[in-house]
């Protein structure tokens, strides 16, 4: 039994949910989003209590598995129309950068050239913010925050994933790209264990 599957999602004011052919449509102040409805679940609406209630058609093993899933995704959608989801990830090190052409963000990360990454449709960054960043052992670090914004969650945690993937940090200077906030493990170099 899932027990979050069985909560209702409730609609927040200015938020419309519809069934459509096969999926549910939630319309809110900042866009639309869609999502299917898997095979095993069925999906209805009660508009006098204004909440969405997901339940399941059988009791197998992949029918429980999407029963929570579904729900969190309904879930996420009513956030993401009337709030808006965003992810803040660092660009830290000597020489890296980050910048805005158009729909493409272009990096310097150490590399003999700039790396351009193409922005998907409905995702938004805002102009990079050029800081510098405190970390022990180092010192003061040129760092460039990128904020990245969009309604729809996955889309938000994806592009910031696939960032972060092209430079991760390194473990010695910190150097990298990372999540705002991500602890990084760091190690002691050469000459740190030599002088033990």
């Amino acid at each position: 039994m899932s027990r979050i599957g069985n909560m209702p999602v409730a609609l927040p004011a200015g938020v419309e949910a519809t069934l459509g052919n096969g999926t549910i449509i939630v319309k809110g102040p900042l866009g639309t989003l869609d999502q299917n409805i898997a095979e095993p679940l069925r999906v209805t609406i009660d508009e006098d209590k204004r909440q969405v209630v997901v339940e399941r058609v059988n009791e197998e093993r992949e029918s429980k598995a999407l029963h929570g899933l579904l729900r969190n995704l309904i879930a996420n959608m009513t956030v993401g129309v009337t709030q808006g989801y965003s992810r803040a990830i660092q660009v830290v090190g000597v020489g890296y950068s980050a910048k805005l052409q158009g729909k493409t963000l272009v990096l310097q990360i150490g590399y003999s050239h700039p790396v351009e990454v193409p922005i998907p449709d409905g995702v938004t960054i805002d102009a990079p913010d050029a800081s510098s960043m405190l970390i022990a052992g180092v010192g003061a670090v040129p760092c460039v925050t990128l904020r990245i914004k969009s309604i729809d969650r996955q889309k938000v945690g994806e592009f910031a994933a696939r960032v972060r993937r092209l430079k991760p940090p390194e473990p010695y200077k910190a150097k990298g790209i990372r999540y705002e906030g991500e602890e990084i493990r760091r190690k002691a170099g050469k000459a740190f264990a030599a002088q033990e």
